[in-house]
């Protein structure tokens, strides 16, 4: 099939200030193969009235109201209804390239099943990219650009949750968005790795992201930091830790003491070790903690690295490297 159908699903709530640029933006893509399953998560200002005004125009749109609550719900329900051998996402206050398409139907026909096409992402707003957005836009974009993303899948979300595209059987084989399981762009990413599809590289920038102050990943509970790290700890303990190897958690910062607490409670044994010289030899949670030093007297080590901070990042990396530990199978970066 050279021109299959894509079904593009787009919950939206609240974004009647974008939605006219999201829609014009699909609405001109060189690939024309596609359908729009756009869903009101419960819209309170004029978003619906303005989605319903295009889709009255163009038959490709498909306008309904989530039956539920919550974005997982609008996906949901988008999905069901769609009819696309091809799926992807788009976030209502967004805009495409024109080309973002036809660049990811191309590259993943090419590759075939069990491949996540992506592409890069620009960030933008009216007032200005935070140091933090544009910071996860380069580190991203390198990773798309090599095709990595899962190399550093236990740091932050490595698939760009609204520019990727992937086959309808392998995103029901992967039962995405099944559970309820926040944040849902994360665990998909995880979904994705878990079932090994493999990431299709990319060096085009293909889909403009809009930061503003009310965007949902700023202000919604689902997506705080303590989500992130659960969801980060259940994938890694299903899938990547070693019954056979000592876990060593490093860092006695905020995630250190939330993955501690989690390990505790779970009955997994570990050792824990920081570089702060307050906590050093302190009792915490019923745990000593160690010096860095401490891990050369452990043998067969699994860690799990909490310190955030790059330049004592690339010191560990270089330091672990020297040792011949390796990365992604004896130690893995959460931040």
């Amino acid at each position: 099939m050279h021109n299959p159908l894509i079904s593009i699903l787009t919950p939206f709530k609240n974004t009647e200030a974008f939605l006219e640029p999201c829609i014009n933006s699909i609405l001109k893509q060189t690939y024309t193969h596609w359908e729009l399953l756009i869903i009101d998560d419960s819209s309170t200002d004029s978003s619906y009235n303005i989605v319903e005004t295009f889709a009255k125009k163009d038959s490709r749109i498909k306008l309904l109201k989530n039956s539920g609550i919550g974005i997982i719900d609008a996906l949901k329900l988008a999905f069901s209804n769609s009819k696309g051998k091809l799926i992807t996402r788009m976030d209502s206050d967004d805009v495409m390239q024109p080309n973002k398409l036809e660049t990811l139907v191309n590259n993943l026909l090419t590759h075939g099943e069990q491949h996540v096409a992506i592409g890069l992402v620009n960030y933008f707003s009216e007032d200005g990219i935070k140091d933090g957005y544009k910071n996860y836009e380069t580190w991203l974009n390198n990773l798309t650009k090599t095709g990595k993303n899962y190399s550093e899948i236990y740091k932050e979300c490595v698939i760009p949750s609204p520019c990727w595209m992937v086959y309808r059987s392998d995103l029901i084989a992967c039962d995405a968005f099944n559970p309820n399981t926040y944040p849902e762009d994360y665990d998909l990413a995880f979904r994705f790795y878990k079932h090994h599809y493999k990431c299709i590289p990319c060096d085009e920038v293909i889909h403009n992201w809009r930061d503003y102050s009310s965007r949902t990943s700023r202000t919604h509970v689902h997506y705080a930091e303590n989500h992130f790290i659960d969801l980060k700890l259940n994938y890694f303990l299903e899938l990547d830790y070693n019954l056979n190897k000592k876990l060593v958690v490093w860092g006695a910062g905020n995630k250190g003491k939330t993955i501690a607490k989690t390990l505790i409670k779970k009955n997994i044994p570990f050792e824990w070790i920081c570089d702060n010289p307050n906590k050093i030899g302190r009792d915490i949670y019923g745990k000593f903690l160690h010096p860095f030093s401490y891990l050369k007297s452990i043998e067969n080590a699994q860690s799990i690295i909490t310190v955030a901070n790059k330049n004592a990042q690339k010191e560990i990396n270089a330091y672990l490297k020297s040792i011949h530990i390796t990365n992604k199978k004896d130690y893995f970066f959460f931040c």
